[in-house]
């Protein structure tokens, strides 16, 4: 099974179309998604492309394949636009031995770690900031933001596939990399 992982879209059309073109080519069988899919928050500028109503369509067409979690920015309201849920807090998957938190990473997050066993996988979005490592015995990844990256960092996404995490730029170059 291979899982593609995109955060922080922020309504923009640009970037979220971007990234669907690198899921397709990727061949990822889940679009993994971490919250902050149609708002750009009162916090943040406008993204390029900044159209909800355009992701909304995008997003839906890739509705049966898609995995999200509640951000920051999410309501109740995006949920209603969008045919797959958006509001739980956090979701699980388990992949082989260990279990994947998903979460957006304004509640759950590196700082405040959820209750996870030896080897699992905290996945966040929310801070822009893409991370893969290893801490004491949890491993902790973040696939950067496809639609508005901080810190000098690339629009990224997140791969995973045979124990290997990859987080690419929007061009498909891997520049971080976490066997997990």
């Amino acid at each position: 099974m291979k899982l593609f992982f995109i955060s922080d879209i922020h309504g923009s059309i640009h970037y979220l179309k971007k990234a669907i073109e690198n899921y397709e080519k990727e061949a990822a069988d889940f679009i993994v998604i971490l919250g902050d899919e149609l708002y750009h928050g009162a916090r943040n500028p406008l993204p390029e492309g900044y159209n909800p109503k355009e992701v909304t369509n995008l997003l839906n067409k890739y509705s049966d394949r898609i995995i999200a979690v509640r951000g920051n920015c999410d309501s109740e309201v995006d949920e209603m636009v969008l045919d797959f849920p958006i509001m739980s807090t956090y979701s699980s998957i388990l992949y082989k031995d260990k279990r994947l938190f998903l979460t957006h990473g304004h509640i759950y997050g590196e700082d405040n770690l959820p209750k996870l066993k030896d080897g699992d996988v905290l996945i966040y979005g929310h801070t822009h900031i893409p991370v893969a490592k290893k801490k004491d015995t949890i491993y902790i990844i973040n696939p950067g933001s496809i639609s508005m990256p901080k810190e000098n960092n690339p629009n990224s996404y997140g791969v995973l596939e045979d124990d290997i995490f990859k987080i690419k730029d929007l061009d498909g170059n891997t520049f971080m990399e976490l066997h997990i």
